[in-house]
């Protein structure tokens, strides 16, 4: 099933969980334990992760095949420009279709490490676009793209990154799933200016619930621009060394943030997990 028709077909929320690639076998088995507990909470599909730099293009592509054979669930694979030629996407594009994997997350992905300025590489894509165009071409598959409710952070403006934006849909995304945000009001405002450019397909809340400090942090670092609200901050700075207050306190924020989201019509939540399920369940379990 194309997951964007989950959202027209929907009578309940739609939940839906992000993975990263393990790097090793250890990682492997966590992970599949961590997705057989969130099972439990009956997500209509989960997602894997690419590497920023395609460094992990192949292994997300056979992780993902595996992941939907052996549990069942209908599973979503992310493919990045970065570091990848055509004809590598159209060799990781025909495995996955030939395994079943029918949906895909375009991305244009992050330089690669040690480096601050995205280049293409000779023979591969400049933009999330463009691939979106080359998978609508030659596979009928699902398309999905990222969007950032506080812009992209190389972006000028807002509104040159929703200019990006409807190109992307216009090349085929039929889903959207946000980066991470705190702030309520900023989604809803961004889903509003969106519409207002004619973009009507589904704009998926993206949720992390926080771990503690150190997690809000590194969030903070790798998602620049993104606001962080002084009420988790001070809970999570309070909780200290306490990780089961730290959680509490992830958990209480992350609830709240899901319930409000729903109650005002966001179509479903897609949980940002790190490979873990206990956040997740609870957050869910307190909906």
């Amino acid at each position: 099933m194309r997951i964007a028709e989950l959202y027209v077909a929907k009578r309940e929320p739609v939940f839906s969980l992000e993975f990263f690639t393990p790097k090793n076998e250890t990682g492997r088995r966590a992970l599949f334990r961590a997705i057989e507990r969130l099972l439990a909470i009956e997500p209509a599909f989960v997602s894997i992760t690419c590497g920023a730099a395609g460094t992990t293009r192949q292994r997300t592509a056979d992780l993902a095949i595996e992941v939907q054979q052996e549990l069942g669930v209908t599973t979503m694979a992310h493919l990045v420009c970065t570091g990848t030629t055509r004809s590598e996407l159209d060799e990781t594009l025909r495995h996955m279709h030939e395994h079943g994997i029918h949906n895909i997350l375009a991305l244009r992905g992050d330089p690669p490490r040690g480096e601050t300025d995205w280049t293409p590489v000779e023979g591969g894509f400049a933009h999330a676009n463009e691939l979106a165009a080359f998978i609508g071409e030659r596979f009928d598959l699902g398309i999905g793209g990222a969007c950032y409710p506080e812009k992209h952070h190389e972006a000028p403006s807002l509104e040159a990154d929703i200019d990006n934006l409807v190109r992307k849909v216009e090349a085929g995304a039929e889903l959207l799933i946000t980066q991470l945000f705190f702030d309520n009001q900023r989604y809803w405002s961004f889903v509003e200016a969106v519409r207002e450019r004619g973009v009507d397909v589904p704009i998926v809340p993206g949720i992390m619930p926080v771990l503690n400090l150190s997690n809000l942090q590194r969030i903070a670092s790798l998602s620049p621009g993104t606001s962080v609200p002084s009420a988790l901050e001070d809970a999570l700075r309070s909780a200290g060394d306490d990780d089961e207050t730290a959680l509490e306190a992830g958990v209480a924020f992350a609830a709240a943030q899901c319930r409000e989201l729903l109650n005002d019509g966001a179509p479903g939540i897609h949980f940002y997990t790190l490979n873990r399920s206990k956040a997740t369940l609870r957050t869910v379990a307190s909906l």
